[in-house]
Formats: C-alpha cells, sequence, structure tokens
C-alpha cells in the first residue's frame, strides 16, 4: 500500500534537501508521489534529488529562498508542469535562533529575519499554492511548527514565527475546507544540523539550568531520533488517508505522536454588562488569584 499512498500525485518539499525534509521528501517519493525538492543550497538540493531518482523515485530540484515570492510561484509551476497539478505542499525549512538570542539582546533585524524565514516561507508558499488546489479541488497542506512557540525554549523570533504558523494554518484550514484542501501543522523533533553540536547542547543544558526545561525535556532534546522518525506521520497527513483530517497541530519526536487540542478559554467571571458596572481592578485580581 506504502508505494501507491501517494501514486499520481505532485507535491513541494520546501527544505528538501536536508534534514526532516529530506526525510519527508524520500518518504513522499516511496509513495508515489513525484517531488519538487527545494533548498537554498543548489548542492545539497542536487544530492536529494539524486538520491530519490537513483532509489526509483520521481524528483527535480529547484533551489532558491522559498520565502521570496518568485520563487514560491516557480515552485508551484515546476511541480504542475511535472507532474500535472499540487496535490502536497510540505514546508520544513528553518533556521536556528542565534546563540544567546533573547529578548533583552536580539536585534530588530534578526527579528525580521527569523520572522521572514519561518511565516514568510509558509505564507509564500501558501499563497501560491492554494489557489491552484482550490481550482484542483484538493490538495494538502502540512507545515513545520515547534513546540517552541509554547516558549520552553526561549528564543525570540523562532518561537513567535513557529507560533504564527500555528494560527495561519488554522485560520487557511477553516478557509480551504469549502474548497477540499486541507492544511495542518507538525512540530517535529529529530536529528538535524540544527540540533546538533557543542552549541545546541549548550543552549540546551542552560535552558535546563535556568528551569525553562525540566530533566525529561532536557534529556530528550539532547538525543533526538533520526527524521525518519517523524516523517511517516507528513506522509500520512498528505494522504487521503487523513481525508478528515484539518485544522490540527500535531507533535512528534521518535516514537511519540501526539495532537494539540485546540485552545479554549476557561471562565473566570462573567456578569451582564447590560446591568451591571465593569469588574474593578480589586474584583479582578481575586478571580485571577483564585484562578
Amino acid at each position: 500500500m506504502t508505494d501507491t499512498l501517494l501514486a499520481g500525485r505532485g507535491a513541494v518539499v520546501v527544505g528538501g534537501s536536508r534534514g526532516i525534509g529530506r526525510a519527508v521528501a524520500e518518504l513522499l517519493a516511496v509513495c508515489g508521489a513525484g517531488v519538487v525538492v527545494n533548498g537554498r543550497d543548489p548542492h545539497a538540493v542536487d544530492d536529494s534529488v539524486a538520491a530519490i531518482t537513483g532509489s526509483g523515485g520521481r524528483a527535480v530540484g529547484l533551489a532558491g529562498a522559498a520565502n521570496v515570492e518568485a520563487t514560491a510561484v516557480a515552485l508551484v509551476q515546476a511541480c504542475r508542469e511535472e507532474y500535472g497539478g499540487v496535490d502536497v505542499l510540505i514546508n520544513c525549512a528553518g533556521v536556528a535562533e542565534p546563540p544567546g538570542s533573547s529578548i533583552l539582546s536580539v536585534s530588530s533585524a534578526q527579528f525580521r529575519e527569523l520572522l521572514d524565514a519561518h511565516l514568510g516561507t509558509v505564507f509564500q508558499t501558501c499563497r501560491a499554492a492554494a489557489p491552484t488546489m482550490a481550482e484542483q479541488r484538493r490538495g494538502s497542506i502540512v507545515n513545520s511548527g515547534s513546540v517552541a512557540f509554547l516558549g520552553d525554549y526561549g528564543g525570540t523570533g523562532y518561537p513567535a514565527g513557529k507560533g504564527a504558523i500555528n494560527a495561519l494554518t488554522v485560520a487557511m484550514a477553516a478557509e480551504l475546507a469549502e474548497y477540499g484542501v486541507r492544511a495542518n501543522v507538525v512540530c517535529p523533533g529529530a536529528k538535524t544540523r540544527l540540533s546538533t553540536g557543542s552549541d545546541y547542547e549548550e543552549h540546551i543544558r542552560d535552558l535546563h539550568a535556568r528551569g525553562l526545561l525540566d530533566e525529561v525535556s532536557m534529556r530528550a532534546s539532547l538525543d533526538p531520533a533520526p527524521a525518519g522518525y517523524v516523517a511517516p506521520l507528513y506522509a500520512y497527513l498528505a494522504s487521503d488517508l487523513a481525508s478528515g483530517v484539518t485544522g490540527s497541530v500535531f507533535l512528534a519526536s521518535g516514537g511519540f505522536v501526539g495532537r494539540f487540542e485546540r485552545p479554549t478559554p476557561s471562565v473566570l467571571g462573567y456578569r451582564d454588562h447590560q446591568r451591571f458596572s465593569p469588574w474593578s481592578i480589586e474584583e479582578l485580581h481575586a478571580m485571577v488569584a483564585s484562578g
């Protein structure tokens, strides 16, 4: 079943030249999809394409920064020309927060660069692919978020961009549902070039020492599983097996798979504004404190 799960489908994998994106691109090809591999490094893109085609899969490469509109449009066009449509869009590109970056030290330029690399890339590629998918009346978008949006890993532009990806994806899922197009998020954890090396390990240990990461999270972050463990979730969401799944935020790392529940407010207090005056500051304090 695996080798026909995505037979006849065209897929764009942004960030498909390395790490999680490459593992996803290779698996999509195994499942029968024709893949357009994107990354900023032309040599890495060529290497990923060669690995896929050398194993009997179908793939073409298009290097460039996908947060640039022209590149995003070219990716969609290449997929349409090569495979007759755009059935799947996977966003796996990302850059790390500068070492030691925090709201106390990050520059405006660094913050904008981080937002553009993550949120900007997702916006440009989804904006380029969504009209084609809506016209086809089918399609699956899977964007990569991060548990960093919870704040446990510190930082600024990285968690902000990833959190915004969650919100944008959920909003797109609602807008595109009537066209048969689905959109979901995977927050992956895996061993990649961004999660290895002495600087990364020092950063994780520092977060633990500051009380941001608990012991279990620290150890898991220092010993992540290979990217091949999270790739199947992307392939599942891209396939018709997940035809009823949209607007969800998943997380996966090694053998763990989870899903974030949709945020719902808990009521701290209520009274009819037609009959009562606004809550006083003292009343609000009492409600929040007893919360």
